[in-house]
């Protein structure tokens, strides 16, 4: 009898580590809201030194390689205010690749645009179906708000692969970013950006044009809303002038081929 109870408890035992697995869960989910620090002379900006520990840990990034006069230029795009074709119009002409970010309203409202993102070569990343705090959900909520603009995305360019996510309000916590990286997300947050969201406080082309000039710096992974008329009408010269300074324009794809072949 004894031998025969303790088989029973080796046996629960094994099972128990055949069927567990380790749970998000575990992870802390104090929710962080990112910021970043701006420098002066369009020297790169820099954030807390915490945030760089976890996005070191679970594989994301903030900003690309600081020794290289690089940039890359990423868009959200929640809803369509009739600018997204004109910033295509122009990234086309000048050969600049973008990473747009879509939330669920937009694929479902803008399919043509996003055909023709992909169609143009630039990349499509997940910025969530309903557009929530990430940290405020549940890990199967998290998931459903990721596989479902993945699904709907390969509904209409017929494309498998979405491989970026910018998280919601830029709010994240280390169970996010952990849960992320387990469905197979680089979490992209951003290190220049300037408030040009608000569509009736929008202040002209050269507003826009002076806020992003002066933050530009190597390495810049820059944040701007499709939605911005300033955006949109200030992008050409944008390029022009920060190519005349040496800068290149390159993908997010380009940033992690590189990481990929640096040498440990």
């Amino acid at each position: 009898m004894t031998k025969r109870i303790i088989l029973a408890l080796i046996f629960c035992i094994v099972c128990f580590f055949i069927v567990w697995k380790p749970s998000v869960e575990a992870y802390s989910n104090k929710t962080y809201n990112w910021s970043f620090k701006p420098s002066r002379n369009n020297e790169p900006a820099t954030t807390e030194s915490h945030y760089i520990e976890l996005l070191d840990k679970y594989g994301g990034f903030f900003i690309g390689d600081t020794s290289r006069k690089e940039l890359y230029l990423t868009f959200d795009n929640g809803y369509e205010n009739g600018y997204t074709a004109v910033i295509l119009d122009v990234l086309k002409d000048k050969q600049v690749p973008a990473t747009f970010f879509v939330t669920g309203h937009y694929l479902e409202t803008e399919q043509e645009l996003i055909r023709r993102m992909v169609g143009e070569g630039h990349i499509v990343g997940n910025h969530s179906w309903h557009h929530p705090s990430l940290p405020n959900v549940s890990d199967e909520r998290l998931e459903r708000e990721l596989e479902k603009v993945k699904g709907k995305f390969t509904e209409i360019t017929g494309i498998q692969e979405m491989h970026y996510l910018r998280p919601p309000r830029g709010e994240f916590s280390e169970r996010s970013l952990a849960l992320s990286e387990k469905l197979g997300y680089t979490n992209v947050f951003w290190s220049m950006a300037y408030k040009d969201w608000e569509v009736d406080k929008q202040k002209g082309a050269q507003y826009a044009y002076d806020q992003i000039m002066k933050r530009i710096h190597p390495g810049a992974v820059m944040l701007l809303h499709s939605v911005s008329k300033g955006n949109a009408e200030a992008l050409e010269r944008v390029i022009d002038d920060a190519r005349a300074e040496g800068y290149e324009f390159k993908s997010l794809d380009d940033y992690m081929l590189d990481k990929q072949l640096k040498p440990l």
